[in-house]
């Protein structure tokens, strides 16, 4: 018992440690925030930069943290409490350890959406800082002196050349609000496209995978029933376990016996609402900071890019593929690998030596566990 209390803490610590600096990427995010952006030079007849302020956004930031942030978090909360883990429970299994599983999809799901927004934070608001280029209403923030543009031209005869060809410095501005000309300076990439993709799309994959919700493919390898894959893969975080290595699948022979075209079959299609709501609200978002002339083009595809490259390397992290995981995450670490692993050890569970060995053609040896198979699908 005293060996299972240590173990279960070494490994319950080390996930809380991932916790931790999960929200010190944050932090760092907050601080870029805060801090004054780099104000690049503009001209004052640019008209890209020359439309109205305006005073209310469609999307207000509270808003966008509801829809980014709090809606994913209680949909993959309430997904994983209420559906986990499905029809392949058997009977008399043990309610404690159904709810050992359901705790450890919550806290995966949890894991992976708070590393996308962090790390989606940090790379955008440190970007905003350092390139500082100007929103395309900058110029009725600015409220410029038009007899007194002249004195502010930067580098070497910019005084003496015509105002079309001027660059001045933010110094010529007449606001008195700091952080509203700051912001003006805040427009790459979109924060609001990032942060908003980075959120939904992230659930957008957490429900295709939970709901089998993909497009029908051919399986290279049998796969096991979730039955079986319910004993034999341990999500048994609390005490410290994972086994994930040797379920067993069927033989070859079996695989031939099944026509190609049964073995895939499209979800209902009432299924695909899930993923459509999910993808068009960050649409939405994106395409207001346009109509309110907050971002220019590229800067609304960059951060809406960014974000979901982010999201997806993020849901990666903690889940299987969506076409090929029956809707489970990854287990926990090993116990001995909980802190990390040095060079030449393969993995960060006990089962990686069985589960990277290459099928081999002559001899029919498949992967132990093809559910864990590396595989280039999503």
């Amino acid at each position: 018992m005293a060996s299972l209390t240590h173990t279960s803490k070494r490994l319950a610590l080390s996930y809380l440690l991932d916790w931790i600096v999960i929200i010190g990427i944050a932090a760092v995010g907050a601080g870029f925030w805060k801090r004054k952006p780099n104000h690049r030079p503009f001209s004052p007849v640019d008209p890209d930069i020359s439309f109205p302020y305006v005073e209310h956004e469609k999307i207000s930031t509270g808003l966008l943290v509801t829809i980014a942030l709090v809606i994913p978090a209680l949909i993959t909360a309430f997904v994983t409490l209420v559906f986990t883990p499905g029809l392949g429970v058997s009977q008399g299994t043990p309610k404690s350890r159904i709810w050992r599983m359901k705790l450890w999809e919550w806290n995966t799901a949890w894991m992976g959406l708070a590393l996308g927004l962090a790390t989606t934070f940090f790379f955008t608001e440190g970007l905003k800082n350092l390139i500082g280029k100007p929103r395309p209403d900058l110029l009725s923030r600015c409220n410029l002196d038009p007899a007194t543009v002249q004195q502010y031209a930067l580098g070497g005869e910019g005084s003496q050349l015509p105002l079309w060809n001027l660059l001045i410095s933010s110094t010529a501005c007449r606001q008195p609000s700091a952080s509203k000309l700051n912001d003006g300076f805040a427009s790459f990439p979109s924060g609001h496209s990032s942060f908003s993709w980075a959120g939904m799309f992230y659930l957008t994959l957490f429900l295709c995978s939970k709901f089998s919700i993909a497009i029908p493919y051919l399986l290279p390898y049998t796969y096991t029933s979730s039955i079986q894959e319910f004993k034999n893969y341990d999500h048994d975080l609390l005490d410290g376990e994972s086994n994930n290595s040797k379920p067993d699948i069927l033989p070859s022979s079996k695989i031939a016996s099944v026509p190609p075209r049964k073995q895939a079959a499209a979800p209902p299609t009432y299924l695909f609402i899930l993923p459509i709501i999910s993808i068009s609200i960050p649409a939405y978002v994106a395409s207001t900071r346009f109509s309110d002339f907050r971002h220019h083009g590229f800067d609304i595809i960059f951060g809406s890019l960014m974000g979901t490259v982010i999201s997806y390397i993020s849901f990666r992290m903690y889940h299987l593929p969506v076409r090929r995981g029956a809707g489970w995450s990854w287990g926990p670490r090993s116990v001995s690998k909980a802190w990390g692993i040095g060079v030449g050890t393969q993995g960060y569970t006990d089962g990686n030596g069985s589960l990277t060995k290459k099928y081999d053609p002559e001899t029919g040896n498949r992967p132990s566990n093809s559910a864990l198979v590396s595989s280039s699908e999503p």
